[in-house]
């Protein structure tokens, strides 16, 4: 095993991620309770906290759980804008600052950070590599950015928001304002542009003579406006309409809004 990730949590109600190698365990975004995350840590090998947590935004669904976490003395990273906003909500806390756009190790990983387009202080998404595997976690984005096709195309595990069916949204019951947000450029990816970005990253590929096999987890879905079945559909759909194919161009599964998924390796 050079890295892994599972999923602790992915949706409006809480999200975490863990990202290890052999010996290194990190997390991104603590928004479910302390306690659901310790527990749900163990059920992929990693007992106490692990020696890191990132945080990509300040919303209460990605720091639910950071204050427990900060208890326990675990170093918590967040880039200048995201910690200051979450030190003003939670009028504490101790942060490593870094810089968006910077590379940094924990442990044995090397993280990289890049900027995502999001209604909140200072979004970011993650990569970690560690020799010469790569994880991207992009979630948060009311559209896919030059720096999140870049490190897509690097992963070999993609975790890529796939919130909203548009047409779901847009007749459902949630306020205009709150639909207009999420639809937006600073809101949430629908499964159609998600699906747009993965067929131009396979576009890029096959022109470059060889398309890259990847783990493609689609994430944060919408209770709402969304259902697995459909974020898969749509997905599948669009790739077909571009002459590339699920199973044989792409390894395509949904997380869980609620559950812990399976250890993903590579």
């Amino acid at each position: 095993m050079r890295l892994a990730l599972g999923c602790l949590a992915s949706g409006s109600s809480g999200n975490s991620y863990l990202v290890k190698s052999e010996s290194t365990s990190i997390l991104v975004d603590a928004g479910i309770s302390g306690k659901k995350i310790l527990e749900r840590l163990k059920t992929f090998g990693v007992s106490g906290c692990p020696e890191g947590v990132l945080i990509t935004h300040e919303h209460s669904d990605h720091i639910q759980g950071l204050p427990a976490l900060m208890k326990k003395g675990v170093c918590v990273y967040a880039n200048e804008g995201t910690a200051r906003a979450i030190s003003e909500s939670l009028r504490s806390g101790s942060f490593t600052r870094i810089t968006t756009g910077e590379k940094f190790y924990i442990g044995d990983i090397e993280v990289s950070s890049f900027s995502v387009s999001h209604d909140a202080a200072e979004p970011i998404g993650y990569s970690f590599e560690k020799d010469g595997a790569c994880i991207s976690i992009i979630t948060d984005t009311g559209y896919v950015t030059d720096d999140c096709y870049r490190y897509m195309r690097k992963a070999d595990i993609l975790v890529l928001e796939s919130n909203h069916d548009e047409s779901m949204l847009r007749i459902g019951r949630y306020p205009w304002f709150l639909k207009q947000r999420i639809l937006s450029k600073s809101g949430h990816l629908s499964n159609e542009a998600a699906a747009e970005a993965v067929s131009r990253i396979l576009l890029q590929d096959s022109l470059g003579g060889e398309i890259k096999y990847r783990k493609l987890l689609l994430a944060h879905l919408s209770k709402e406006n969304n259902f697995p079945e459909m974020a898969v559909a749509t997905m599948t759909n669009v790739l077909e309409s571009k002459g590339f194919s699920c199973g044989k161009d792409i390894s395509l599964e949904t997380l869980s809004r609620t559950e812990a998924s399976k250890l993903f390796i590579i």
